[in-house]
């Protein structure tokens, strides 16, 4: 089997767009459930409904992978698990190391859908030494003194960054020095570097925080409609009574006032506030 050293994806070679590549992950995931479940062909409506895009998006994207399915049949559900794995280079081997094993390293490390994925952990790494040696997810962690050699004997690429953010950029200038060309970061800090280096990032706190907006969007929202249809269900104040309809007590009073109607934006008081009759 080749390793990631030796042979690279086909998908910017062939111009595939990023935004389609972004989404050939979420295609593949549903196309194994499929596959799992011995379902032979599946509908464009229906695969996008399960990887949560549009079918016209969908027919878009296939067509960058010359696959335009059989009217009526559809999609071969098989053939495209091998054409997407084909494109995302998951038919051969991704020598992965991972550094930093603290609780979210070690929750990487122990994670079963690398190996089922195309992605083989060939090292945990960290800087503390009483880790070194210690077994996690049946692999003893080295020490970040080795890291260059690691890289070396097992034709490492792709790097995972479990670090502190104070130490992840050393740790990502050191992997790319020894030849580490794609990273995926989980420090919460924004890396630099070089041009022919990938960095995908994943930073929970903010999927957190955009979630957090979109909770308080809805709250706002849901406001709002509670008082619209409070102010529809309110009952209407009772109209004053006209001219004619007078009682006799004001009709002995005297003749009613004369009331200016003017601009309450003229007789505003110093404090904004408008009196509620303004004489003549």
């Amino acid at each position: 089997m080749a390793t990631g050293r030796t042979h690279r994806p086909a998908t910017r070679s062939r111009g595939i767009p990023e935004a389609t590549v972004a989404r050939l992950p979420l295609y593949l995931r549903a196309l194994t459930a499929l596959s799992e479940r011995s379902v032979p062909t599946v509908s464009s409506e229906e695969l996008a409904a399960a990887a949560g895009v549009n079918s016209a998006k969908l027919r878009k994207d296939f067509s960058y992978l010359g696959s335009y399915g059989t009217r009526g049949v559809g999609y071969d559900v098989e053939y495209l698990v091998y054409q997407i794995s084909r494109e995302l280079g998951l038919t051969q081997d991704w020598p992965v190391v991972i550094v930093g094993i603290g609780n979210l390293g070690a929750a990487l490390a122990n994670y079963g859908g690398f190996a089922s994925r195309g992605f083989r952990v060939a090292a945990l790494i960290d800087a503390d030494p009483a880790m070194a040696g210690k077994p996690v997810a049946g692999i003893a962690v080295q020490h970040t003194d080795e890291l260059e050699k690691i890289i070396d004997d097992n034709g490492v690429s792709i790097g995972v960054i479990a670090t502190p953010a104070g130490a992840a950029q050393q740790v990502c200038d050191r992997l790319v020095a020894a030849g580490v060309t794609s990273i995926l970061n989980f420090a919460p800090t924004v890396l630099t570097v070089p041009d022919g280096v990938d960095v995908r990032k994943v930073d929970l706190s903010i999927e957190l925080q955009i979630l957090a907006f979109h909770e308080q969007r809805k709250a706002g929202e849901e406001a709002a409609q509670d008082a619209a249809q409070a102010g529809a269900t309110a009952p209407a104040a009772a109209p004053a009574p006209a001219g004619p309809e007078r009682s006799l007590t004001d009709a002995a009073a005297g003749p009613a006032p004369v009331v200016a109607v003017t601009d309450v934006r003229e007789n505003q008081g110093p404090d904004g506030d408008v009196p509620a009759v303004m004489p003549a």
